[in-house]
C-alpha cells in the first residue's frame, strides 16, 4: 500500500513539473548505429559526449554516480541485445556485457563512468563491423575466426586452422588472404594485440604475464609485437591509458 501511496505521489508531482521523458527514438538511433557498425556516428556520438546528456531519460538515482552508473547498465544491457539481433554471437556479447559493468562498478566519477562507456560502445561497434564483413566471408573463414577468438591464449597455427575446418593449409591460406585481405597469422598477432589492450587497461597483470597468457614465446617478444602494432611499448600503453582511466 505504501508504495501504491508514493507512486501516485510522484505521479501527482511530476505532473505538476510537467517532467517528461525525450523520445525513445534518440536511444534507438544510438542502438541501431552500433548494431550496423556505424563507426562514424558512433563516434560523433561519443566526441560529443551524448551519453552525459540525460535530460528527459529519467533520474534513476538521486546520487549523480550512481544515476550514471545505472544508466551505463541499461545502455550496455541494450546495446548487447541490439548486437545479438544483429548476428553478434550470444556468448560473446554477453560476455563483453558483463566485463564492461563489473569495470564500471570501479568507477568513482562520472567522468570515467563517461569514457567507459565510449570504450564499451565502440567496442561493440568494432566487433559488428567485423560481423557486417563477415556475412560475405566463406564458411571456412568464420569457422576460422570463431577458433580464434575461443582459443586466443593458445598458440594457434595455421594446421591448427587446418584441421579445424578439414581443408589444406595452402588452400585455407589463400582463401583467408581473399577474404580478409591479411594472412593468417597477421590476423592472429592482430588479435592477440587487441586481447592485451584490453589486459593492459583494464588488469593488474604484469606484463610478463600478459605475454605468457597469450602464448608469446618470450616477454621481448611480445614487446617487439605489440609495439609494432600500436606504436607503443606494453608498459607505455599502460601508463597512458590505464593511469588515465581509473
Amino acid at each position: 500500500m505504501a508504495i501504491s501511496k508514493d507512486w501516485y505521489h510522484t505521479e501527482m508531482k511530476n505532473d505538476d513539473m510537467e517532467i517528461l521523458h525525450r523520445s525513445p527514438s534518440v536511444e534507438y538511433s544510438f542502438y541501431n548505429a552500433v548494431r550496423s557498425g556505424d563507426m562514424e556516428t558512433v563516434t560523433a556520438n561519443c566526441k560529443n559526449d551524448s551519453f552525459l546528456h540525460l535530460e528527459g531519460t529519467g533520474v534513476l538515482s538521486r546520487n549523480p554516480l550512481t544515476n550514471i552508473k545505472y544508466h551505463f547498465v541499461v545502455t550496455t544491457a541494450m546495446l548487447t541485445r541490439y548486437c545479438i539481433d544483429g548476428g553478434l554471437e550470444p556468448e560473446q556479447a554477453y560476455r563483453l556485457s558483463d566485463f564492461y559493468i563489473l569495470k564500471m562498478d570501479s568507477c568513482t566519477s562520472v567522468r570515467e563512468v563517461a569514457d567507459l562507456h565510449h570504450t564499451m560502445a565502440k567496442d561493440f561497434t568494432g566487433k559488428m563491423l567485423l560481423q557486417k564483413k563477415s556475412s560475405v566471408l566463406s564458411k571456412p573463414v568464420i569457422e576460422c575466426i570463431n577458433y580464434i577468438y575461443s582459443h586466443i591464449k593458445e598458440r594457434i597455427t595455421i594446421q591448427d586452422l587446418a584441421e579445424h575446418t578439414g581443408l589444406s593449409c595452402n588452400y585455407l591460406s589463400r582463401i583467408f588472404k581473399q577474404n580478409l585481405g591479411v594472412s593468417i597469422s597477421d590476423y592472429i598477432r592482430e588479435q592477440k594485440i587487441e586481447k592485451a589492450t584490453h589486459l593492459l587497461r583494464y588488469s593488474d597483470q604484469s606484463i610478463v604475464d600478459i605475454a605468457a597468457y597469450l602464448s608469446f614465446s618470450s616477454q621481448s617478444h611480445f614487446i617487439q609485437i605489440f609495439e609494432g602494432y600500436t606504436g607503443l611499448t606494453p608498459k607505455k600503453y599502460r601508463d597512458k591509458y590505464y593511469k588515465s582511466m581509473w
